[in-house]
């Protein structure tokens, strides 16, 4: 059990340095000047893989409300934290371990800010 949570932790602490790294190249923005098709925090995102074709439907969710199943990720993994900043057409390249993966964002379904929701 400890050694499973080790690796647990080891592995977010991967994705917490990837999402720095990307924070570092971030601007910040007033929530009310942020572009309507940009992917925010609680934002629902429709993106598709390149490679595969295959098209994905979620929320971008803190960690503790992460819950897969209901369609929400947490910040921390890797493809939320590729998502964070880019907008509706845009093609994203994120490394993976099976390789580098290209996503486009097709819709941003949700975006709070868009929707006022400030919270």
């Amino acid at each position: 059990m400890l050694r499973e949570e080790i690796k647990n932790h080891l592995k977010n602490a991967d994705y917490i340095k990837a999402l720095s790294l990307e924070l570092k190249k971030s601007e910040i923005v007033e929530p009310t000047k942020i572009p309507k098709q940009v992917a925010t925090m609680n934002s629902k995102v429709r993106f598709k893989f390149l490679d595969s074709d295959q098209t994905l439907e979620y929320s971008i969710v803190f960690p503790e409300q992460a819950d897969i199943a209901n369609g929400k990720i947490s910040i921390l993994s890797p493809i939320a934290t590729a998502l964070i900043g880019y907008g509706t057409n845009d093609i994203i390249e994120w490394p993976t371990p099976s390789g580098l993966k290209k996503i486009k964002i097709e819709e941003i379904i949700y975006q709070p800010e868009a929707a006022g929701d400030y919270n």
